[in-house]
């Protein structure tokens, strides 16, 4: 008995001008599919963007890409969505930070651009699928749906930033990189062989759509600055700040504190209200989180039924947590099995079962260990 063939599939490659898309594309078209590349033109003024290869906007990775389909051999184009990517990505992220959020545009972006604004043309153009260079993959389940798991290379693993997906969206995602356990300089020399002048690129960082990597700069530039205290946990201001954006939970550096406090030790961002543009600081320990409440819970399949044990995952690159969660008038309950730190309302907390993605929520409030009240 010979396997049975896979399907030939009309696939959407979304090539961002870096070595992971234009491989994850070269491998989709050897493995017989039908593949036509496109870049996504984000920006009204892509030379507003960074250059060099520090995001995935610019003029230049927008030829890279061309470049690249060019080598594999597809067609390709080039769509702009730079009004969408505006409404639901970049004016989100401002959103958030003006409510005192502490947003990841990445994950935002995944949810928004690639597989729904995207993956819904490319469905109404006649695609089966959509292909991009994450490292993650799709597994089909005996009844025939789809699961999002871990990468098999966990040191690359980018589930975290695709746990918005739903399984329809799922049904229609590739990621030819996913099954890979190939080093990251193993990927540059497949990119190499193949002819791809993306091989030697470096890889992207930072937030694409801040052109000089200033975060505060430009939250700053479209928020303003608005001179507020900073108070420590008894409410006595210890120093002032030009902005309330300009800080997240759990930082450290460039508080600008006049004085030290009575123990000697650090103190970090504890809680940011933008009501009266105040910023409360503490010590590390005050940074304990025993539990949170996360809205707007995405699933990567059928919800969790019940209460159930899991392990959370609170930042794109953070390691796993167990944790128990469930849902409580549709919103989703975490309680952490030991406290962590540097939990931020806005964050995304992703659960896991083993390696497979069970969904994410947006983090609402937290319970802090040293109050036991929500924060």
């Amino acid at each position: 008995m010979t396997d049975t063939p896979a399907p030939r599939l009309k696939v959407l490659a979304a090539m961002s001008g870096g070595v992971d898309s234009a491989v994850a594309a070269a491998r989709a078209a050897e493995a017989g599919h039908d593949v036509t590349g496109v870049h996504l033109a984000l920006s009204a003024n892509p030379q507003s963007f960074r250059t060099g290869a520090r995001g995935c906007c610019t003029i230049e990775d927008s030829r890279d890409a061309r470049r690249a389909a060019d080598v594999i051999g597809i067609p390709f184009y080039v769509w702009d969505l730079a009004e969408r990517f505006r409404e639901d990505v970049v004016e989100d992220f401002i959103a958030e930070y003006r409510a005192g959020r502490t947003p990841n545009p990445c994950l935002r972006c995944n949810e928004k651009i690639k597989f729904a604004a995207l993956l819904d043309k490319a469905l109404a153009l006649g695609f089966d699928a959509v292909c991009t260079g994450h490292y993650a993959s799709v597994v089909r389940t005996p009844d025939g749906g789809r699961e999002l798991h871990r990468s098999a290379d966990l040191s690359k693993d980018q589930s975290y930033v695709l746990g918005v997906l739903d399984e329809r969206q799922l049904a229609h995602a590739m990621f030819p990189l996913g099954d890979t356990r190939a080093t990251k300089a193993e990927i540059r020399a497949e990119a190499e062989r193949r002819g791809l002048a993306v091989a030697r690129k470096p890889d992207s960082h930072d937030i694409c759509f801040i052109a000089d990597g200033d975060t505060q700069g430009f939250l700053a530039r479209h928020l303003g600055s608005a001179e507020g205290d900073i108070v420590d946990e008894a409410g006595q201001k210890v120093g002032t700040h030009q902005g309330a954006h300009g800080f997240t939970v759990g930082q450290r550096r460039g508080l600008k504190i006049g004085h030290p406090a009575p123990d000697g030790k650090p103190r970090y961002v504890l809680d940011i209200s933008p009501v009266d543009n105040r910023v409360t600081v503490g010590p590390v320990e005050a940074l304990d989180v025993t539990a949170l409440t996360a809205i707007h819970p995405r699933w990567c399949g059928a919800p969790p039924a019940g209460p159930g044990d899991y392990t959370a995952q609170l930042r794109a690159h953070g390691g796993e947590t167990p944790v128990t969660a469930e849902l409580v008038d549709g919103a989703l309950r975490v309680r952490f099995a030991e406290p962590v730190r540097g939990v931020a309302p806005g964050q995304a907390v992703v659960l896991y079962d083993g390696p497979r993605v069970v969904g994410s929520a947006t983090i609402a409030t937290t319970t802090r260990a040293a109050t036991a009240a929500p924060a």
